[in-house]
């Protein structure tokens, strides 16, 4: 049964690659749709975009693990902050500027906000290179319930997910996304509904479940009793830093903001601002709460005494990414398992399918364009597009393949850096005429600095004794997570301080960037 709704999940996603194909011939219409993308299907591309199996299986695995049922503060982040705040405050003006300036691509508004190609170039590397860690960690999710679904080889299942995400891309381009991202969600929307039920009644109900987690502890490792089903967790200090980092990450990063470029009218991103925030509250906030049972699921008490291990139902100790599948597999029938895998299948393709397409423009559009000079027309320009594509997911697979990394880890150095580098330019550009090409320049040095030093020192593991000091503070110092959303505050601060030492000469290029507001 698991097998036949996946192979009819698999066609309608193709079908309608194949059916949107005739729409994607030209630049336009193959990255933004022709600008003409409604409310419902562009709400529901930012929340399936946002929320892949990094976040079902990554992220709420981990957290849940570490902050028990406190770890679905972060999807109510997500959705207060990452989704309606970001609406709020971006959609209207990313939706008149871009279209103003006729900008593609977050390079291209660079661009001709600031009236630099050299920030053009700069942010198209920028993206190309930490967009392919964030599609990795997808792989690294959707590959880990494969496993357990069919007990399908590890390389194998990243393999086809990468094989069918470049036959839907490259058909159909953003109308495809589009339409394949709305039948996603509503399978979303009603997968993670379906699993809470389940997860919840295999354990005796709501109440019974914040019983058996009150009662988990280990003094080893600074978890008393009754914190892991407290409002705020055992360690509300680095939630904020997780919560921060997945929530005001979706303002500076491109695969996002680019659903703001394609949306039809400002009628429909107030429409789109509701339904996004009700997706996210649902989808997010549900599967961080299940992350949170994790430990109930997971966990036996210790032989010797020492408290509780972390083991599967059948003995064997896991990590953090293999928490969400073990779970799924102790308290679902087969009929559930294949709707998990087709909901987890839908946010991961969903997501694959915009970072890929994100990026392919971005080469073609902002580094390949230019070096032409004109001499590649718009079909040819689509062309080296769909090839990107491919190349893009290979090197992703590549990467993928190395099951050491943990899929927080991987995102947390994609968004760290993306987000760092673009969120405030992005979003200060959108509103003030102050602000400077070198402030944009130092706070791209600065968002891709924090994540790549930070990377160096702690996350591949070359300084071992100060890993584990900045592990012993806090605030964790040693987590991705917390140097993400260190870079992200950063920017926020040396906009503004740079653009008042620095100035712009081109007064009159500024002025005509903020004639859409006028119009």
């Amino acid at each position: 049964m698991t097998i036949l709704i996946l192979i009819l999940y698999i066609l309608m996603m193709i079908g309608i690659g194949v059916s949107t194909h005739s729409k994607s011939s030209s630049i336009d219409g193959f990255v933004l749709g022709g600008r003409n993308v409604g409310s419902w299907l562009t709400a529901f591309a930012f929340g399936t975009s946002y929320f892949s199996a990094v976040v079902f299986v990554g992220y709420a695995g981990q957290f849940g693990w570490n902050y028990g049922v406190a770890a679905t503060w972060i999807g109510i982040g997500n959705a207060v902050i990452g989704s309606a705040l970001a609406w709020i405050i971006l959609g209207k003006r990313t939706r008149a500027m871009s279209k103003h300036l006729e900008a593609s691509t977050m390079p291209e508004f660079f661009e001709k906000r600031f009236n630099s190609k050299k920030l053009k170039t700069a942010s198209a590397v920028i993206i190309f290179i930490f967009l392919i860690p964030y599609t990795a960690s997808v792989y690294n999710g959707l590959s880990r319930l494969f496993s357990m679904a069919f007990n399908v080889d590890y390389s194998v299942c990243i393999i086809a997910m990468a094989v069918l995400t470049a036959v839907y891309v490259i058909l159909g381009g953003y109308a495809a996304t589009a339409i394949n991202d709305f039948v996603q969600g509503i399978i979303m929307l009603g997968g993670i509904i379906s699993v809470i039920i389940f997860a919840l009644n295999k354990k005796g109900g709501f109440s019974s479940v914040l019983d058996q987690l009150g009662q988990i502890s280990d003094p080893a490792k600074n978890l008393p009793a009754n914190s892991l089903n407290s409002l705020f967790g055992p360690d509300p200090i680095n939630l904020i830093g997780v919560i921060i980092l997945t929530s005001l990450g979706t303002w500076g990063l491109p695969q996002m903001v680019h659903k703001f470029y394609a949306i039809k009218s400002e009628d429909a991103i107030k429409k789109g601002t509701v339904i996004s925030t009700i997706f996210a509250l649902v989808v997010a906030g549900g599967s961080y709460f299940l992350g949170g049972l994790g430990r109930v699921y997971c966990t036996a008490d210790a032989a010797d005494g020492t408290g509780r291990i972390f083991i599967d139902k059948n003995g064997a100790k896991l990590d953090f990414d293999a928490i969400i599948p073990a779970l799924l597999n102790s308290c679902l029938p087969d009929i559930m398992i294949g709707l998990v895998v087709v909901l987890v299948l839908s946010a991961s393709m969903s997501t694959l399918s915009s970072l890929v397409l994100t990026s392919s423009s971005t080469v073609t559009i902002d580094l390949i364009r230019p070096l032409t000079k004109g001499k590649m027309n718009e079909k040819k320009e689509v062309l080296v597009m769909r090839i990107f594509i491919a190349v893009f997911l290979l090197i992703s697979v590549v990467i993928a393949l190395n099951k050491n990394a943990y899929i927080s880890t991987l995102m947390s150095i994609s968004w760290g850096a993306l987000a760092g580098a673009f969120l405030a330019p992005f979003m200060y550009g959108l509103y003030s005429k102050k602000v400077t090409r070198a402030a944009v320049a130092a706070c791209f040095i600065s968002g891709v600095g924090i994540t790549v030093v930070h990377m160096f020192v702690f996350s591949l593991g070359f300084f071992p004794e100060l890993t584990a000091a900045a592990a012993g503070l806090k605030l964790n110092m040693a987590s991705p997570i917390n140097a993400g959303a260190i870079a992200m505050l950063a920017g926020l601060v040396i906009v503004p301080v740079v653009s008042k030492f620095t100035s712009n000469s081109d007064q009159a290029e500024l002025e005509k960037a903020f004639d859409c507001y006028r119009k």
